[in-house]
């Protein structure tokens, strides 16, 4: 016990002393590094800022760590630039994820973009017609949905879970709800069908099996307590083998029998059926409006290419219902959400190869290989005449994702420049190039770093060259 506690004292003692080492806020404060900073941030927060950095430098020399004091002002400095600069920021995606959650999904398209720029010079037109009078917020929106799916009425709120949430604590709160057990899917993020059902204040009766259920199952568990029956649109896996669902057609007709709404939630969702481009079917929207299905809920920022939000389409009856819930204001979206989704419905109608020729998701998933090989060797070629001594690169064929749990099971062929460093470790670069003033974002495998041209836009290689020369060459 002696032992233990002298040591204890020693490894006190030895930590105070590494620990005096550490300058004081003050003296930190008039490094000339640091000192040009208090022009611009305001000195509570600038003492604030250099408080937290000291703290947790504090924290690592205790782990162990050794002492710099030189490293410890680049930390600050850098920390102050970040705190300054904008983290949400034009990034480029070279990882071929085509629906990137970490690099907010689907990209902006150029209808997006420059209705964003004149959204952002004053007011925005929302919820007020031409006669001054205040309207519902969601008239225009809803317009577009009805002329795109046949829906009677439509509705946003501000992501698809959210849709889900409203949905069933609307029409199914202390009541039971009817899903197959082979739908209740998990997708990233945590959210989870059972927990969003309980959440919402809905009653889970789960059916059948993972693999099998039949129409019988749904009908020998309606009972006076059930408030509608929920399909779950399987986006981010696959079961096959011995399996059986029941069809949304099979759903509706037994709903009808009960006088039951059937609500269908199709997770991504699309307004195009993109099995005539040679991709696997995705549930279409229009499909379960004429199918009959009473509530369809899907996201707006994936296969539908739009920002961030949940659409809700279906019977005016329940769509009324959903926007006199309190939850409805809660989960809505906001102006930015509106005008941009507008601009992005507007896009599907207008015929199909402008659809695809100014859609970016769509433009992107059925690019043609030749075009992202051409793409790929002209910055493989510039790299290797001004980088060739600093860098191997050579031009490979791989595949690409679809991403955010849309047609999970499917990989797109794709070409990528394949970067070996011979001056830095991969990671490194990998690093230094998403820190760089313009992020580039791309794949690590095997000691390479790889630029997956499938998502790489028009003109992005002259920043990607750009970036690796300024990386490269400091080295």
């Amino acid at each position: 016990m002696k032992q233990k506690l002298k040591k204890n004292r020693q490894r006190c003692s030895s930590n105070k002393k590494i620990l005096r080492q550490i300058p004081s806020i003050d003296k930190i404060l008039n490094e000339p590094e640091i000192k040009e900073f208090s022009n611009i941030i305001d000195p509570q927060y600038l003492t604030a800022l250099i408080r937290n950095n000291i703290n947790e430098y504090r924290k690592r020399l205790i782990a162990g760590e050794q002492f710099d004091v030189i490293n410890l002002k680049q930390n600050i400095v850098q920390a102050l630039h970040d705190i300054l600069n904008p983290y949400f920021c034009y990034a480029i995606n070279a990882t071929g994820i085509v629906l990137h959650t970490g690099l907010g999904r689907a990209p902006v398209n150029i209808r997006m973009a420059s209705g964003l720029k004149a959204l952002s010079l004053g007011y925005i037109r929302l919820q007020i017609d031409d006669e001054g009078r205040r309207t519902d917020r969601h008239l225009r929106i809803n317009r577009l949905l009805h002329i795109l799916t046949g829906t009677e009425a439509g509705m946003i709120v501000n992501n698809n879970a959210a849709a889900t949430l409203l949905i069933l604590n609307t029409l199914a709160k202390n009541r039971e709800v009817i899903i197959s057990r082979g739908q209740l899917i998990e997708i990233g993020g945590s959210f989870r069908i059972p927990e969003m059902l309980a959440q919402s204040g809905a009653l889970m009766k789960e059916v059948g099996t993972t693999n099998r259920t039949h129409l019988r199952d749904y009908e020998h568990a309606i009972n006076d307590n059930t408030a509608a029956l929920l399909r779950v649109h399987q986006s981010n896996y696959r079961i096959t083998g011995f399996t059986k669902q029941v069809s949304l057609g099979e759903l509706v007709m037994l709903g009808k029998k009960y006088a039951i709404p059937v609500i269908h939630d199709l997770g991504s969702g699309a307004l195009i059926d993109f099995s005539k481009f040679g991709l696997p079917k995705e549930p279409v929207a229009q499909e379960s409006i004429k199918t009959g299905a009473d509530i369809v809920c899907f996201s707006g920022d994936k296969l539908i290419g739009g920002p961030q939000c949940g659409i809700i389409i279906g019977k005016r009856k329940y769509i009324e219902k959903l926007k006199k819930n309190p939850l409805a204001r809660v989960l809505r979206s906001d102006k930015f959400t509106s005008a941009l989704l507008e601009t992005t419905l507007q896009l599907f109608l207008l015929n199909r190869s402008e659809v695809i020729k100014n859609h970016s998701v769509l433009s992107m998933l059925l690019r043609p290989l030749p075009s992202i090989k051409r793409q790929a060797m002209r910055c493989a070629n510039y790299i290797k005449k001004h980088l060739g001594p600093h860098v191997d690169v050579s031009v490979d064929p791989s595949v690409s994702e679809i991403g955010g749990g849309s047609l999970s099971t499917e990989e797109l062929p794709t070409y990528v420049v394949s970067i070996k460093p011979n001056n830095m470790r991969v990671d490194d670069l990998a690093r230094a190039l998403r820190q760089y003033r313009t992020p580039v974002f791309g794949r690590v495998k095997g000691g390479n770093f790889f630029l997956d041209f499938r998502t790489v836009l028009k003109g992005e290689e002259k920043i990607i060259i750009e970036a690796l020369t300024t990386i490269l060459k400091s080295r």
